[in-house]
């Protein structure tokens, strides 16, 4: 939109009265036709995955029919666990960007049991499924921990969920804390700050700066991700639902259809608000 409206100004003014202007609007004339077509094949592209679920014959080939009487009855209740979704998805997120600026802390950290920690961690999280992390604290932590019984399965979910993220977004961090430059720490060393005024005022917020982006791609996988917990039965989440009506009226295909759309429609709008921040900080880079 900030593009059309500086295209728009410069229409206004009458004919573009250099060379870069000529250039300018040539340039965004490619993307507009661009992006047409791109829209143009997405529209195709839905229109035949709508035909092939249509039922309709083509050729003397009958796609496939699907049950529209079970989609509207059990609609509601599918869409009834997306909030449950969501909720694991943002707390779990929260937790995985502290644990992973820990670990990132740690593994550049010069004091040994701190570094051995945090590698230790990454390591031991990285080398098991997620799948197995996930039934370890639903199942297998209330036997070391019988008080854990009580605690709500949406909180086991969403540590399981937190823990990997947050050893894999570890490197993220990282990379962004080793990419402030030497110079920037001595110089607020020589302004009187202490290494952890330095680290907090100066090295982090950079490195967040940079680590924002990936973020972006690591909430939109564990959005989905989620799905992984429905396993366990214990957290009526959006793949829950799903499977449950699928199963008890035998329309696993159409109970799965739907719950595909959610969570692509979920994707969609992660991704449209991803690229406006990395737009934005883009911008702020120049």
């Amino acid at each position: 939109m900030d593009t059309e409206a500086k295209m728009a100004s410069i229409a206004d003014q009458g004919a573009p009265t250099s060379q870069a202007e000529l250039l300018y609007q040539a340039q965004l004339r490619k993307v507009r036709i661009f992006r047409m077509h791109v829209g143009i094949t997405w529209v195709a592209l839905l229109l035949i995955i709508v035909f092939f679920f249509s039922g309709q014959n083509f050729l003397g080939i009958k796609t496939i029919s699907l049950d529209t009487d079970f989609i509207s009855r059990n609609l509601s209740f599918i869409a009834g666990g997306l909030g449950e979704t969501i909720r694991i998805s943002i707390l779990s997120i929260l937790l995985a960007i502290l644990l992973a600026l820990l670990a990132a802390l740690g593994r550049l950290s010069t004091f040994p049991p701190f570094y051995a920690l945090s590698t230790f961690y990454v390591s031991l999280i990285r080398g098991t499924p997620l799948y197995l992390q996930i039934f370890f604290f639903f199942l297998a932590l209330p036997q070391i921990i019988p008080a854990w019984a009580a605690v709500p399965g949406l909180w086991a979910g969403v540590l399981a969920l937190g823990l990997n993220y947050g050893a894999y977004m570890s490197e993220t961090f990282r990379a962004g804390i080793a990419s402030v430059s030497k110079g920037q720490r001595e110089a607020a060393i020589a302004l009187g700050m202490n290494p952890g005024q330095t680290m907090r005022r100066i090295v982090i917020p950079q490195a967040l700066r940079f680590a924002i982006p990936p973020m972006g791609n690591d909430f939109i996988s564990m959005t989905k991700d989620s799905a992984l917990v429905s396993a366990t039965g214990f957290v009526h989440e959006l793949m829950w639902r799903a499977t449950k009506v699928g199963r008890a009226q035998f329309n696993n295909l159409e109970a799965l259809i739907v719950a595909a759309v959610f969570y692509w429609g979920l994707t969609l709008i992660l991704t449209y608000f991803q690229n406006r921040l990395e737009a934005r900080m883009s911008k702020g880079d120049r």
